[in-house]
């Protein structure tokens, strides 16, 4: 049954005002950073914003807010790992020939491109297509790495393909 409250006049400015305060202090407990949670909290608004037509047979607003935040937040902590990892290793690098500020951010940017591609592969295909394209270990190599056959790392190493090309198709 839909909600009457949400199905009369601006259903998302009412969803805001009612529930934006409760979903920022949610992220900010999970995050535990204020300036994190508020912009979380508003992608969370911009995608209803998308869905509204979703809006009106909403029963349960807070559940609805929580997945969207959810889904929010572990590509938050996807792409801070990322940084994160892209940072140690720009640590290591002799400072001569470590890049500009400007070649950094986009590296970055390139790097969390290719994190969201591979999203939807297992751990192991991810590695193994990491593994061919990056260190450009044969497919021998990555099977004894990761202990599997090399028709294994022959599939592995295909979705990975797939999943290129699904994403800039």
């Amino acid at each position: 049954m839909p909600n009457p409250v949400l199905a009369s006049g601006d259903a998302v400015q009412l969803l805001y005002r009612t529930h934006h305060g409760w979903l920022q202090g949610w992220l900010r407990a999970k995050l535990g950073n204020t300036f994190d949670a508020a912009d979380l909290a508003q992608d969370t608004f911009v995608r209803v914003l998308r869905h509204r037509h979703e809006l009106d047979a909403l029963r349960e607003p807070r559940a609805y807010l929580t997945t969207i935040a959810k889904r929010l937040l572990l590509n938050h902590h996807r792409r801070r790992s990322v940084e994160d990892a892209y940072l140690e290793a720009l640590a290591l690098m002799p400072e001569a020939v470590a890049p500009s500020a400007e070649q950094r951010l986009i590296i970055l940017e390139t790097l969390q491109e290719i994190d969201e591609m591979l999203s939807g592969l297992s751990v192991s295909a991810r590695q193994a297509f990491l593994m061919a394209q990056l260190e450009g270990l044969s497919h021998g190599e990555i099977a004894k790495r990761l202990n599997v056959s090399l028709r294994t790392v022959h599939r592995y190493i295909t979705r990975g393909f797939e999943q290129c090309i699904m994403a800039v198709a």
